[in-house]
């Protein structure tokens, strides 16, 4: 009776989390799955871009292991797509080491990303650092903000601009939730990347700079109430006029 349990709990957990990776390197991919189903997930492995963003979209897995390189739509359009209609926890896989492919990877909504070779551990590390904060903002009991003329509502994910929706990759949006849901209060950049991108994050302060330049594209000049402000040598604050610093 004992081990009836313990086989029907094992196989709750496997389905409760599903990961998808999608990588043309057999030998990569295999090794992939023979970790994250070791470690309790129920894994599906795609080999191009085609085929992984339609598993992607069907399948609703709790993780993406997306290469960059791929056959066909590289992981970066990948990315894009999935992005329009998901917040799924990206991690992207490449042998690219250079900043530019980092942040390209991030701007478009990757929640991590990591260079090969690579240690397998510390990938399946990562990916229970991306679940964790994922489920952590689903617990969240605020998840829309508004103020004069700006909506950030992370239930859905929209960012409403003057009273247009505005096109934001997640990570923007989460940044922009986090500043605001404390006014004038200033984070370093190290802060944000520890509670916006996680302690696990192994990124750079470029990173916070990067989406803070593309929110200000976004938000520059809409408002006299309230603005994204540099706080030279410290980091940035979401700075309300006429509140109590």
């Amino acid at each position: 009776m004992f081990d009836d349990n313990e086989s029907n709990n094992e196989e709750v957990r496997s389905v409760e989390k599903k990961a998808l990776v999608i990588e043309d390197d057999k030998n990569i991919g295999e090794l992939l799955r023979l970790y994250l189903e070791k470690d309790g997930f129920e894994v599906t492995v795609a080999e191009n871009g085609d085929d992984g963003l339609a598993l992607a979209l069907d399948e609703k897995p709790s993780v993406i292991l997306l290469d960059i390189m791929l056959p066909g739509m590289d992981g970066f359009a990948v990315c894009r797509e999935i992005r329009k209609k998901s917040s799924v926890p990206i991690i992207m896989l490449t042998a690219k080491g250079e900043v530019y492919d980092k942040i390209s990877g991030l701007e478009l909504g990757a929640d991590d990303y990591v260079t090969k070779p690579f240690e397998v551990k510390e990938l399946i590390a990562r990916v229970h650092a991306v679940m964790r904060r994922t489920d952590g903002m689903e617990t969240d009991k605020e998840k829309k903000l508004s103020f004069d003329k700006l909506t950030i509502n992370l239930d859905s994910y929209v960012l409403t601009v003057n009273g247009v929706k505005v096109e934001a990759p997640p990570k923007e949006m989460e940044l922009l939730f986090h500043l605001a849901s404390s006014p004038n209060k200033v984070f370093t950049r190290n802060q944000l990347l520890d509670e916006v991108w996680g302690f696990n994050f192994y990124g750079d302060s470029r990173t916070v700079d990067v989406h803070i330049k593309r929110l200000r594209e976004k938000l520059e000049g809409v408002s006299d109430e309230w603005a994204l402000k540099t706080v030279w040598g410290v980091g940035y604050k979401f700075e309300l006029s006429g509140s109590e610093e």
